[in-house]
């Protein structure tokens, strides 16, 4: 579990590149201290494994099912990634909650500056879309954000000086391509709002007002 905030940008040392995965060789020093194998770390807002370390890089696998959902594969070597350490059971939660499970990408459209702010403009899916809502947390490439606003295929957010400068984000360009993950208790609730398909037919209810009322709501 991570919260989408960035502890530094690590530089792409080496890519070995198969037919559909890829191992990542990443340069650091603040996510090494500690380190052990088998520790995830968020790259990119992607939750990775470490499989290899040194006193100056670390190594992770790139399975081809994240691949296909990432923007990973896009990297070359002397690319710059956001990276975090998973966060601890005494941490301090000073984003939001962020699993490293991305659920699409997005295209930067549009860049604006607004005196100390830069205005980030990101368009995506319907399938990602749906869960996005104004004034709601997004995690784009492992940075936790407020969404400013939302439109039917696009939204915005607003990047202040610290994450300018701590972050990957406004270094990117319109036209690339940024990893998306949606606030994941939005998925629950809409799991648990949808009929259930293995009750009879007369009880496949979701949450309706007839039964908020029945039950005091």
């Amino acid at each position: 579990m991570f919260t989408g905030i960035v502890e530094e940008i690590g530089t792409i040392k080496n890519i070995k590149r198969g037919n559909r995965s890829i191992v990542l060789e990443i340069y650091a020093s603040k996510v090494l201290e500690g380190m052990q194998v088998g520790d995830s770390v968020a790259t990119n807002g992607v939750c990775l494994t470490v499989t290899s370390f040194s006193g100056v890089s670390f190594a992770v696998d790139v399975m081809p099912e994240t691949m296909r959902c990432t923007s990973l594969g896009e990297l070359r070597a002397g690319s710059r990634v956001n990276l975090e350490r998973a966060l601890p059971v005494n941490g301090r939660l000073g984003g939001h909650i962020v699993s490293g499970h991305v659920d699409g990408t997005g295209k930067i459209v549009a860049k604006e500056k607004d005196e100390n702010a830069i205005w980030v403009t990101i368009a995506t899916t319907p399938a990602v879309s749906r869960y996005i809502v104004a004034k709601g947390s997004i995690a784009i490439d492992g940075i936790s954000l407020t969404v400013v606003s939302v439109s039917e295929d696009t939204f915005k957010v607003s990047i202040i000086p610290h994450t300018q400068s701590e972050t990957t984000l406004v270094g990117k360009n319109v036209g690339d391509t940024v990893n998306l993950e949606n606030d994941v208790l939005a998925k629950y609730v809409e799991k648990l709002l949808l009929p259930r398909e293995n009750t009879k037919t007369e009880e496949k209810k979701g949450l309706s007002l007839d039964f908020l009322i029945a039950n005091g709501f």
